[in-house]
């Protein structure tokens, strides 16, 4: 791409410098031709004694037609030469900004999926734990400050495996938080009610252990305001597939230390990264992730996906954009969101 735009440039330079030499020998053809002129009359006033010089005159005044003519046709030739080369160098610009916004839209693809692969396994997890004894065990006994304890050192020992989640909470079916992960960080979270929560009213409403439930990424208050991605499902008796709901587990996935590190582990040279921002935006067109850090959660970006679950545009000749809607992954069906790349053309 660099070496087209580059031709282009060296093109127009070429054409413009041409141009300024051709009309400055004209010029200089000009002021010959004047001076021809001049020496003529001269001669002729001089009569046979000028007659010598009236030759040299004439001569001067072919000689200067000659190059003038022997200039237009280079300018001419020059110009058809140069709006060719231009033409085909605009031809191969739009082949390769093609080309760049298809590895744009494959890059921007590839960061939505380790998004959904990586969220496809919180699906694994959620349904996993809830089967744990002490998780149902605790469900099921709500009042006993033994089992509340228990559940929540198990959850603590989960926590020290899985280093990408904030914290796990245990409710009971009226939405009040009997159990956490981390109490000695998150205190105020046991006696919490979650019942008007998205993710507890989904999850209570599940038909059986395979299904599961996830949130809008949004911040937690409880969990000092992080940014979190809320996996939750119900909580059923004796850890059983089809067992009566007795409670929810709800797993609070560290979305702004996993989402910084998709959007800027995108394979991009050092000089690309300077004019180009990586995003990942929700089903609304909400920023939930961006390379820069700007308009994290308050911004949404215009995306026009008229040309598909996947593709690339250009606005303003200025700006490319290359987009992909989430494949989803395995059994995990995405959310509706879309990886995005926008880079800047080259000054």
């Amino acid at each position: 791409m660099e070496a087209v735009e580059y031709l282009l440039k060296a093109a127009g330079h070429v054409g413009n410098l041409t141009n300024s030499k051709i009309e400055q020998i004209q010029g200089i053809m000009r002021r010959s031709r004047t001076l021809a002129l001049n020496a003529a009359i001269e001669s002729a006033r001089a009569g046979t004694a000028g007659q010598g010089f009236s030759v040299v005159a004439n001569e001067m005044k072919t000689i200067s037609d000659e190059i003038t003519g022997l200039a237009s046709s280079l300018q001419g030739e020059l110009k058809e030469q140069l709006e060719q080369l231009n033409h085909n160098a605009s031809v191969a610009t739009s082949e390769l900004r093609k080309v760049r916004g298809e590895r744009l839209a494959d890059l921007a693809h590839n960061a939505v999926e380790i998004a959904d692969r990586n969220l496809f396994e919180r699906t694994c997890d959620v349904r996993w734990w809830a089967t744990d004894p002490a998780v149902w065990e605790c469900a099921a006994d709500p009042h006993s400050k033994a089992k509340q304890e228990h559940a929540s050192h198990r959850l603590g020992v989960i926590l020290g495996s899985y280093t990408v989640y904030l914290d796990l909470w245990i409710a009971d079916t009226n939405g009040k938080v009997i159990s956490n992960g981390r109490p000695s960080r998150y205190s105020n979270v046991t006696g919490r009610d979650v019942s008007r929560t998205q993710w507890f009213q989904e999850a209570i409403s599940t038909q059986d252990g395979t299904e599961f439930t996830v949130a809008d990424i949004s911040r937690e208050p409880a969990l000092d305001n992080a940014m979190t991605a809320t996996y939750s499902t119900a909580i059923r008796a004796g850890g059983d597939t089809n067992g009566g709901v007795i409670g929810v587990l709800g797993i609070f996935f560290d979305w702004s230390s996993q989402a910084k590190d998709i959007v800027r582990g995108i394979r991009l040279s050092p000089e690309e990264w300077e004019r180009t921002r990586c995003l990942l935006i929700d089903s609304k067109h909400r920023i939930i992730a961006s390379s820069d850090g700007n308009g994290i959660l308050s911004d949404h970006f215009p995306l026009d996906v008229s040309r598909g679950t996947q593709g690339h545009y250009t606005i303003d000749d200025q700006v490319l954009i290359g987009y992909a809607l989430t494949p989803g992954y395995e059994t995990y069906k995405g959310l509706g969101w879309y990886g995005v790349i926008t880079q800047w053309e080259e000054t």
